[in-house]
């Protein structure tokens, strides 16, 4: 098994409720195959087979995350509300189980075997969201804000917007609005501490 010491130091310095879900889903993609890689993308741990991407995983301030990197992998029952196609993860009772993850585990390596590649081509958009009206006259207000809004492209656009739309109260939107506008202002897109460089 080759382990990432960097995924290692990923896992540990993780929320409490998200080390053993990251542990967890580790172990099951090791225990599917001795030629199990592992690696870190986009500042994710991923897990490589024959040095193609197979899955990644994440964790994030409230919730963990887990997909598989094939298009054509456990998307029958995906879950739009998180990355990955099991939703937002937030304790081992949230993962499928063992034997559902070992069944899409082999499925995956055996599209890899194949040498059947995800789609890369154009995927059917996403409707757009509305722009909360505070949102959009607090970028009206910046010139810098709005002409950067304008040549956003459309999934940029619709992460501020989510982010904004699920805030719970007033005093939490606005601070996430003044946040977006400084953010927008400066060219950068809601998740661009993630972004590579």
């Amino acid at each position: 098994m080759a382990m990432d010491p960097r995924i290692d130091a990923y896992i540990a310095a993780q929320a409490d409720f998200a080390r053993p879900i990251l542990d967890h889903i580790r172990a099951l993609m090791h225990a599917a195959s001795p030629d199990m890689g592992e690696a870190v993308k986009w500042g994710m741990p991923f897990f490589t087979y024959r040095n193609q991407n197979l899955a990644n995983m994440a964790a994030f301030k409230g919730h963990a995350a887990f997909g598989f990197w094939h298009d054509k992998v456990g998307r029958e029952d995906a879950s739009d509300d998180a990355m990955g196609q099991f939703g937002r993860l937030t304790a081992l009772s949230d993962i499928p189980s063992d034997a559902a993850i070992a069944g899409l585990i082999a499925q995956a390596m055996a599209l890899i075997d194949a040498g059947d590649r995800p789609r890369t081509g154009p995927k059917t958009p996403k409707p757009p969201l509305p722009v909360h009206p505070a949102l959009a006259a607090a970028i009206a207000a910046s010139p810098a804000a709005a002409a950067i809004w304008a040549a956003f492209p459309p999934g940029k656009i619709r992460d501020y917007c989510e982010w904004i739309n699920e805030a719970k109260n007033d005093a939490t939107r606005d601070k996430r609005i003044a946040q977006a506008v400084d953010w927008i202002g400066e060219g950068k897109g809601r998740n661009w501490k993630y972004e590579q460089k």
